[in-house]
């Protein structure tokens, strides 16, 4: 994992832990999380949404037939 190997991750989550703190910690990841979820859900695509209202979907509909 980029060449780090576990003494230096655990030095980079010490010197994290001191400066957010641990109650921040799980915010932190969580926040993270949801980038990263967010971030895949964008590259997919499959997160588009019809903003169309629903008078005017009806109205098309009636139009189409």
């Amino acid at each position: 994992m980029f060449g780090l190997g576990w003494l230096e991750l655990v030095i980079i989550l010490v010197i994290v832990l001191v400066i957010f703190g641990a109650g921040k910690l799980p915010e932190i990841g969580s926040g993270l999380g949801k980038g990263i979820r967010n971030f895949k859900r964008a590259t997919k695509g499959e997160d588009e949404i019809d903003i169309t209202p629903e008078d005017d979907k009806k109205i098309n509909e009636g139009q189409k037939e």
